[in-house]
């Protein structure tokens, strides 16, 4: 069983910046990639930022310039460094790892971007 638990989200100002964490737990052999997506209210779930197991990230363009993903292989976390935060940013972000060549999802943290 896999389990991964997020944490970071919250309320910030427009211009402002988060840190997400995602971290992996369970029969892990190998985490082959991972990533944050985000879903806002009434819109479909959109990638953000994935990072390989090389460590070769790749952004969605609305993020890009803004958002930083990394990875400690060690702790099996990802993270989502967020700044210059809009007020569009306002989704619930959900951690995404492939184990295995299995998607596993986390339960999602609110992040809410105030003009």
């Amino acid at each position: 069983q896999v389990q991964l638990v997020e944490s970071g989200g919250g309320l910030v100002q427009a211009g402002g910046s988060l840190r997400l964490s995602c971290a992996a737990s369970g029969s892990i052999f190998r985490i082959n990639g991972m990533g944050w997506y985000r879903q806002a209210p009434g819109k479909q779930r959109e990638l953000v930022a994935i990072i390989a197991s090389g460590e070769d990230a790749n952004y969605a363009d609305s993020v890009k310039g803004r958002f930083t993903i990394s990875r400690d292989n060690a702790k099996n976390t990802v993270y989502l460094q967020m700044n210059s935060l809009k007020p569009e940013d306002t989704a619930v972000y959900y951690c995404n790892a492939v184990i295995m060549y299995k998607n596993y999802w986390g339960q999602g943290t609110q992040v809410v971007v105030s003009t």
